[in-house]
């Protein structure tokens, strides 16, 4: 098995996030882009002490954004939804 650390990348605190992490108990993650779900929940297990229900991954494309005449594109990224079982919880950072 890989490094968890390799595997989460980054916890992500937004608005929506806080809401399904009071109200569904489910957390989202940056994670890598080869990451599966079997992997991803075994890191989240590993690093936070928790264990997992579910996990869904979502795709982000990157955009194709525009400075004047050049042309490029905005980076793309691999999210997951980890949705803990009952009295689990992670502390947002």
């Amino acid at each position: 098995m890989k490094d968890p650390h390799t595997i989460l990348l980054s916890q992500i605190i937004s608005e929506k996030g806080t809401d399904m992490a009071s109200g569904n108990n489910q957390y989202l993650f940056r994670v890598a882009r080869s990451a599966n779900k079997i992997e991803v929940a075994y890191a989240v297990e590993k690093i936070f002490k928790v264990k997992v229900a579910a996990v869904q991954i979502m795709n982000r494309p990157g955009k194709p954004k525009r400075r004047g005449a050049s042309i490029g594109m905005t980076a793309a990224s691999r999210r997951a939804v980890v949705r803990l079982k009952p009295n689990n919880s992670i502390q947002l950072a």
